[in-house]
């Protein structure tokens, strides 16, 4: 029975997913028809299976129709919830509020009833803690994140984590708390454990392994973990729910074993003890989706292992999978859940079949071969999932996980169960901090010499799949051992063969990165890198270039337009962490480097280079009037970027620029002082990219731009709607701009993806 009702049931769910994502036109309609005829032919299955799909379907419906209107953000509202975390950072305090209730300030606004879980910034906030009641007054605004290829998606991940909105608190009305925090276990422990005289890094892991405290792991903890590959060993995961239950199942049999030597085999009541001890220990964690799922996993992962009319392991796997999502359809798109649901499936594969080892020895070995096994499976997937490869992990966690699993789990737990008790718990724990800085410092070395790798990302995607047919040919069992040896060769020579795609020599490369309210363009040639600008720098110290590269990048060259902070914001994160050969600037500039003048040229791979604008002599310009303009020519394609040079500038620059575009970035954003009728209809260019931040303060950019290159048949852009874009000039036809979010709004004289800005 079970083969067929757990692989349906989760297919079930899958197709429920699938649906609610893709939205077709007809679902709701096609699935009560559906419902009809299954109730008409009165078949329970597949009325089970079809009422499956449609749950979860309307979770991921509801999830995705759930957000903050857009008539409604910026608009004074009055919020009344439950602070579930609360993140101190300086001035600077991180609130998650699952909302009570919601209402407009100003009368005659749309209702925002359906709000509830935000994301929100306060600033000098009074003392707040987790678990209490608040009213606030807030501003929020729809879940929005920069769209740039192969970086971290914020608004994928506030969508997966179930923000409908993100603001910060306004200080009018004041924040007012409504109810102190409840009763809560693990708040409980953890001033508890605040008391204690533990190493500050023993007390956040032993925070983070035992209660699932991960807000306690700070940035150096997490860049710690994910460079050596062992972030699931210190946050709550299937690994350590399921050691908390098999201590609690081996110590039942054991028992049993004592009051019915003849029958303790055949006692139920050990597994109903580990089911139980496994539900407190997640439960103590705050059944947070990762410990809810290692619950489920470890639940069913019991079920299967006592072998009372269960499930295999494969339908387990496929019986846990459906139960994570139908409990949470949302997790389909969180990482962590492929990863925990392949290791296991790995561990399946690689042991299903075989005996159990025996002797010290054999368990060592089973050990070494399960990690040599496990290892590039994760690899791939923690590649594919984040863009990134951990080298050390392999050998680190040959360490670690044993460390981890056979000692300071147990001992963390120790140390709770005798924490009554004073100074035994005191000796559990100072044993955990000695091998927490241990293995810290074993981790130090690991990365020290063998750093995480940030791949290219047009090597990604192969070295996974790469990654994956390895422990594929190797986990598999029947294989011929001389297949294996040369499949391995081969997939091994992949990285050596690999070579980037880089311009063609006269070709030139343009990427302006959504970088929100400012501007960076990246230019590349066949051989050499330049930038024009390096984005903003955030009220909150934030610069989105450090989230562009990893750390140790060159670039020939580097022009700041101008010093404002949208422009020149990233210099000092550029200096810090990358390598620049040349830095231009105009004349007087705080940027140290060569006067950027106009009149110089460069030629760089069959590509020139052109400063037009300033003129000598402009130093006593205000910052926009002063702006570095260059002008890129590639073959029978000119681009043009004029910073943020006002209409005077734009007038004496007229007679530097004759005849059509390629492609123009809009002067000042597309603000209403630059973009001048003449020197629109001078220019009259094919492409034309606003680079502006979603919802920004400004209004950029101005209806009267809009409609001016409009009238002149540009193709327009816009990074707050198409996220960063990419251009390929000197070829032989027209530039096709490559979009990092597709929209479905249709554009001005362009096919497909290209998109208006809205006045």
């Amino acid at each position: 029975m079970w083969k067929g009702w757990a692989l349906s049931l989760a297919l079930a769910v899958l197709a429920g997913v699938g649906l609610g994502h893709g939205e077709p036109p007809g679902l709701v309609e096609g699935l009560a028809v559906a419902l009809l005829l299954v109730l008409a032919a009165r078949r329970p299955g597949p009325l089970v299976l079809l009422l499956v799909v449609a749950w979860t379907a309307g979770g991921v419906l509801s999830a995705r129709h759930a957000e903050l209107p857009p008539g409604l953000s910026g608009v004074d509202l009055a919020v009344e919830g439950r602070l579930t975390s609360v993140t101190p950072q300086g001035r600077l305090t991180r609130l998650v509020v699952e909302v009570d209730h919601c209402r407009p300030l100003a009368p005659g606004r749309l209702p925002c009833n359906d709000l509830e879980r935000l994301r929100l910034n306060a600033y000098g906030a009074p003392p707040m803690a987790a678990g209490e009641r608040w009213a606030l007054g807030v501003r929020l605004r729809p879940p929005h994140g920069l769209a740039n290829p192969g970086t971290f998606d914020y608004r994928a991940w506030l969508w997966r984590e179930g923000f409908q909105a993100t603001g910060y608190v306004r200080d009018a009305p004041p924040p007012r708390r409504l109810a102190e925090a409840g009763v809560s276990p693990q708040r409980l422990a953890l001033d508890f454990l605040d008391a204690k005289p533990l190493p500050e890094r023993a007390a956040r892991w032993l925070a983070a392994l035992t209660l699932g405290a991960d807000q306690r792991l700070v940035d150096d903890d997490w860049a710690l973990l994910n460079a050596s590959g062992t972030t699931h060993l210190v946050v709550i995961s299937g690994l350590h729910v399921g050691l908390a239950a098999g201590a609690a199942l081996l110590l039942g049999r054991g028992l049993a074993r004592l009051a019915t030597p003849g029958r303790w085999r055949l006692a139920v009541w050990p597994w109903w003890l580990a089911a139980a001890v496994a539900s407190a220990y997640a439960g103590l964690a705050g059944l947070e989706p990762p410990a809810l799922r290692a619950l489920i996993m470890t639940l069913v992962g019991l079920w299967v292992a006592s072998g009372r009319h269960a499930p295999g392991p494969w339908q387990g796997w496929w019986l846990a999978l459906a139960l994570v999502l139908l409990l949470d359809p949302l997790g389909a798109w969180q990482p962590g859940l492929w990863l925990s649901f392949g290791a296991v499936a790995v561990l399946i594969l690689i042991w299903q079949g075989r005996p159990r080892p025996r002797g010290w020895r054999g368990w060592l070995w089973g050990l070494v071969r399960t990690q040599l096994l496990l290892a590039p499976a994760m690899a791939g997937a923690v590649l594919l999932a984040f863009d990134r490869l951990a080298p050390a992990a392999p050998l680190v966690n040959l360490v670690a996980v044993p460390l981890v699993g056979s000692l300071m789990v147990p001992l963390g737990l120790l140390g709770w169960l005798l924490a009554p008790l004073g100074p035994p718990a005191d000796l559990c724990w100072w044993g955990f901090a000695r091998l927490a800085e241990g293995l810290a410092r074993l981790l130090e070395t690991a990365v020290a010499w063998l750093p995480a790798w940030h791949p290219e990302p047009a090597l990604g995607l192969p070295l996974a799949l790469a990654l994956l047919l390895l422990a594929g040919l190797w986990g598999l069992p029947g294989l011929d051992a001389r297949l294996r040896l040369v499949a391995t060769l081969a997939l091994a020579l992949l990285p050596a063969l690999w070579r980037p795609a880089t311009p063609a020599h006269g070709e030139l490369e343009v990427r302006v990165h959504d970088v929100g309210q400012g501007q960076l363009v990246e230019l590349i040639t066949a051989n050499h890198r330049l930038l024009y600008d390096t984005g903003p720098r955030f009220g909150s110290g934030f610069t989105p270039l450090e989230t562009l590269w990893p750390a140790g990048q060159r670039f020939d060259a580097v022009i700041v337009s101008h010093d404002d902070v949208d422009h020149a914001g990233g210099v000092a994160a550029l200096e810090a962490s990358h390598r620049v050969a040349r830095w231009l600037a105009p004349p007087g500039a705080e940027v140290a480097g060569e006067p950027c003048v106009a009149g110089r040229e460069l030629e760089r791979d069959g590509v020139r280079f052109r400063l037009l604008w300033p003129p000598p002599g402009e130093a006593g310009r205000v910052d926009n009037d002063r702006s570095c303009v260059l002008e890129a020519v590639a073959g029978p394609h000119r681009l043009l970027l004029t910073g943020d040079l006002g209409a005077a500038g734009e007038r004496r620059l007229l007679s530097e620029v004759g005849g059509p575009l390629a492609l123009l970035l809009a002067g000042h954003h597309g603000s209403a002082t630059s973009s001048t009728p003449a020197l629109v209809a001078a220019l009259a260019p094919r492409h034309l990219v606003y680079s502006v931040g979603r919802h920004n303060p400004f209004g950029h950019p101005a209806a009267e731009v809009v409609r001016r290159f409009r009238d002149a048949g540009a193709c327009q852009w816009s990074t707050a709607l198409d996220g960063a874009l990419g251009f390929r000039l000197g070829g032989a036809g027209l530039p096709t701009p490559q979009a990092a979010r597709a929209s479905a709004r249709p554009g001005v004289d362009c096919p497909r993806l290209a998109v208006e800005s809205p006045p």
